[in-house]
C-alpha cells in the first residue's frame, strides 16, 4: 500500500498536483456559483425596475 502512495519515488510531486488541481476546481465551482447567484439578483432588481417602469394596459373587453 505504500508502494501505492509513494508511487515509485515521485508520490510527492503527483499526490501535491493532484490536491492543487482539486483545490482549483473547488474555487473556480465556488466562484461560478457566486456569480451566478450575483447574476441572479441583478437580473431580478432590473426586472423589477422594468416592470416599475412598463405602463400599465387596460384590459379592453369587446361586446
Amino acid at each position: 500500500m505504500s508502494e501505492f502512495f509513494s508511487m515509485g519515488g515521485y508520490g510527492s510531486y503527483i499526490w501535491s498536483s493532484y490536491g492543487i488541481t482539486a483545490l482549483a476546481m473547488i474555487i473556480l465551482l465556488v466562484a461560478t456559483l457566486r456569480g451566478l447567484r450575483s447574476s441572479r439578483i441583478e437580473r431580478d432588481q432590473l426586472e423589477a425596475v422594468l416592470q416599475s417602469r412598463r405602463p400599465r394596459r387596460s384590459k379592453k373587453t369587446e361586446n
